[in-house]
């Protein structure tokens, strides 16, 4: 798949966002043996680690935080097939970017990316399109390696990219400029050194997952309750690990007479992490005749969160619905999830 791109800023270096109470390690040991014969679904990783607050500042309708921690493992997807990125020597620290709407406080997955600069006296240290991600304990953020020169006062230049998905209600009329945003960083290995770490010796690779991080600066990336979801809820759906919620909508301020809207809200066990960036197919009877088949378009709602959706040309009350999977979630994964979401179903609401 294609890096994502995406540029951001900070100013609240130093700030810890803890994720467990554990010893501290060493570097040699911040990655242990992954679990042998893993689950193909969601599991329990066998650590995880704490956060640092890099920094955060706005862009354009955008409002972007920056956090970082060690060096991570982690898994690319293309199509169906997950593939490991190791730790390189080089790799000082995994920076992440996360992107939120400041009114509703809706973490925005961005299928056109972020790109993040790294500069130190005025010369470029590193830069790269970091990835589309989803951690157990992080959620939905841009995440990759870095390479940093030691200790010292660093400058994150961040862009981030107009939104190509569909936006609904409140969000019509943003998210539609590309913007830039710049933070200084004071970046202290001792810092780094201090962020938590704990390991699971006994509960790793047991279905189930951690919990997201307790953040007070950033929200965190979660989909709506499906019972709270608006419409008339059709139903909830597993497969291939990923939970998905269907909705009706015969009222809403974005639809004309005559129309009514299908949403598909699909989202990870356990924490409701949005699963962005899929490929699905939606049928729709009604009245007795097909009223919709088509794909499935990725939308935001400050009620409906992520989801993917389709107006469809009729009033009924009562529809059929069927939703195929053609392309999981492409988007990279932090341990736990890499045997997670990759399948096709198929469901019917």
């Amino acid at each position: 798949m294609d890096r994502r791109r995406f540029l951001a800023s900070a100013g609240l270096a130093g700030a810890s966002l803890v994720a467990g109470c554990g010893s501290f390690q060493s570097q040699s040991t911040r990655a242990p043996p992954l679990v042998e014969n893993r689950p193909d679904g969601t599991y329990r990783p066998t650590h995880v680690e704490g956060m640092g607050m890099a920094g955060m500042a706005e862009a354009g309708d955008y409002m972007v935080g920056f956090g970082y921690s060690f060096p991570h493992r982690f898994w690319t997807v293309t199509g169906t097939d997950a593939e490991r990125v190791d730790i390189r020597d080089a790799d000082s620290v995994h920076l992440m970017a996360t992107v939120w709407d400041p009114e509703t406080e809706m973490v925005l997955p961005i299928s056109a990316g972020v790109s993040i600069a790294i500069e130190r006296d005025g010369e470029t240290v590193d830069e790269k399109s970091p990835w589309p991600m989803i951690s157990q304990n992080m959620g939905f953020h841009y995440g990759d390696n870095y390479e940093l020169d030691g200790d010292g006062l660093y400058t994150l230049k961040a862009r981030v990219n107009a939104m190509d998905e569909r936006r609904l209600g409140p969000f019509a009329e943003k998210f539609s400029e590309a913007a830039e945003a710049s933070v200084e960083f004071d970046f202290a290995q001792s810092a780094l050194d201090q962020l938590s770490y704990e390991e699971f010796p006994e509960t790793q690779g047991e279905r189930g997952a951690v919990d997201l991080m307790s953040m007070e600066m950033m929200p965190t990336s979660q989909t709506p309750v499906a019972g709270e979801l608006p419409g008339t809820l059709l139903g909830t759906k597993k497969g291939s690990d990923g939970v998905y919620a269907a909705t009706w909508l015969s009222e809403a301020d974005f639809l004309a007479d005559g129309e009514s809207y299908l949403a598909v809200s699909a989202r990870t066990p356990y924490n409701r992490v949005p699963l962005p960036m899929m490929s699905l197919d939606g049928s729709v009877e009604a009245g007795g005749e097909t009223v919709f088949d088509d794909a499935l378009t990725a939308a935001l709602h400050p009620d409906l969160g992520y989801h993917y959706g389709a107006v469809v040309e009729t009033t009924g009350t009562d529809p059929s619905v069927g939703v195929d999977v053609v392309a999981p979630p492409q988007v990279s994964r932090h341990e736990g999830y890499e045997t997670a979401f990759v399948g096709t179903p198929s469901f019917s609401f």
